[in-house]
């Protein structure tokens, strides 16, 4: 999962050269043609191989005289290998996109509008965060693949010997619990109650949004940053709150890749951190007791009793404008929006993007909890220029180290990273 955690959100702001491009509306033949090849472009890691060789097989035998063309992509130079293809006469007829690189590729109208065809997707079970992703200017470009999202990790054994019954179900109630822990073992000066690195974005947006707040409101066809708003501060406010009650020695001027924080985990001196289920199997690498001594519970709220929206890092599917094969391309995304092969995607560890069925997640403690909290999820703002902001100088980064070092009051962070978003998305 972790270079899509990552990657997904990478630079999706590239112009695409759109000759050929034959508008939003694709072409659509009344029939599928015979001895037809049907290209599928999936990324390496997102699908098994069992999941897939069952699905091409099924959907062959289904269409007799097509043959799936099943082709694995690697992250690495994907942006580019897919903006040449869609600008292409003969693209893949069904593409794995980044749930950030959706309103990228809409906006240049070289992806099928596909509104009218949700419910044949199982559109009434789409994953609500990621649903919102695959939308552009009011209409659907996406249909929702999969997802993960980020929870509170922690050691049980350390919470029983501090006294804590139970994982926190409250933002006060973490902060009491963070209070406990530094009184048990804050003898030692290695020891960190939560570590918490100073520009980790994806969980700001946590406590942002729990707060009401947001990082930019829609406005027309373009976005207005509002980190300024009384509802954006305070999420900034409590992050502050955290990094500074925990004792965390993670750097103010990095995020939670460098280093990377699974293997602080690891060292054994860590008592909770904010990652993906993933995540606990590199630390166990370092010590392997781990894998039993670890919990998860979801990201508190203020509000005692619900857990705040998480960011939900996933993949859509699309479907070429110019793709020769729409009506073949459709019945695809339908077969494989089914919960037979959603269920495949939560027993690899995803959550599905079109299927309510979670329980395979349920049989992994750190897997069930992110399916609860998934639930809550949402998506950044839907921008054809997102990729800007993570690809350079990202403002959130920037306005959390200032305010978390002093560099800056609140109000004049939260003010100088508005102006810096809205020269990228606004």
């Amino acid at each position: 999962m972790k270079r899509w955690l990552k990657l997904v959100a990478g630079a999706a702001a590239m112009t695409l050269l759109t000759a050929g491009c034959a508008g939003s509306g694709g072409s659509s033949a009344s029939s599928a043609p015979q001895n037809a090849t049907l290209t599928v472009w999936l990324m390496s890691g997102s699908a098994p191989a069992t999941l897939t060789d069952g699905l091409n097989k099924e959907f062959e035998a289904a269409h007799p005289g097509t043959t799936v063309k099943y082709e694995v992509q690697q992250w690495d130079g994907i942006q580019q290998k897919l903006v040449t293809a869609l600008a292409s006469g003969t693209p893949p007829d069904v593409i794995e996109i980044g749930n950030t690189q959706t309103p990228a590729f809409a906006n240049q109208n070289v992806l099928t509008d596909l509104t009218s065809s949700v419910n044949t997707f199982n559109g009434p079970q789409w994953l609500a965060g990621l649903k919102a992703s695959g939308q552009f200017d009011g209409k659907t470009y996406g249909v929702p693949f999969y997802a993960a999202n980020r929870e509170v990790i922690y050691r049980k054994d350390l919470f029983a010997q501090a006294g804590i019954a139970a994982p926190p179900t409250s933002d006060a109630e973490w902060l009491a619990d963070i209070a406990k822990l530094k009184t048990k073992f804050g003898s030692d000066p290695n020891f960190q109650s939560l570590y918490l690195p100073g520009q980790y974005w994806y969980t700001l947006l946590s406590f942002i949004w729990d707060n009401g707040g947001d990082i930019a409101t829609a406005s027309g066809s373009s976005f207005k940053a509002s980190l300024d708003s009384a509802g954006s501060k305070a999420g900034l406010d409590f992050y502050k709150q955290l990094v500074d009650a925990s004792g965390t020695t993670a750097p103010k001027d990095n995020d939670e890749s460098n280093p990377a924080q699974a293997g602080i985990y690891g060292g054994g001196k860590v008592a909770m951190f904010i990652g993906a289920p993933y995540e606990l199997a590199t630390a166990a690498k370092t010590d392997p007791s781990l894998t039993d001594k670890t919990g998860a519970f979801p990201i508190p709220s203020k509000t005692p009793g619900q857990t705040a929206p998480v960011f939900l890092g996933g993949s859509n599917l699309a479907i070429p404008v110019n793709s020769k094969n729409q009506d073949l391309a459709k019945a695809y995304l339908a077969l494989l929006s089914t919960d037979k092969y959603q269920t495949q995607l939560a027993a690899a560890g995803y959550v599905p993007g079109t299927s309510t069925d979670v329980s395979a997640l349920n049989s992994s403690p750190l897997g069930a909890v992110m399916a609860v909290a998934s639930k809550n999820g949402r998506a950044v703002p839907a921008s054809p220029k997102w990729g800007d902001v993570e690809s350079g100088q990202n403002p959130l980064k920037d306005m959390m180290t200032a305010y978390l070092t002093g560099k800056k009051s609140i109000d004049q962070a939260t003010a100088d990273a508005d102006a810096a978003l809205n020269k990228l998305i606004g």
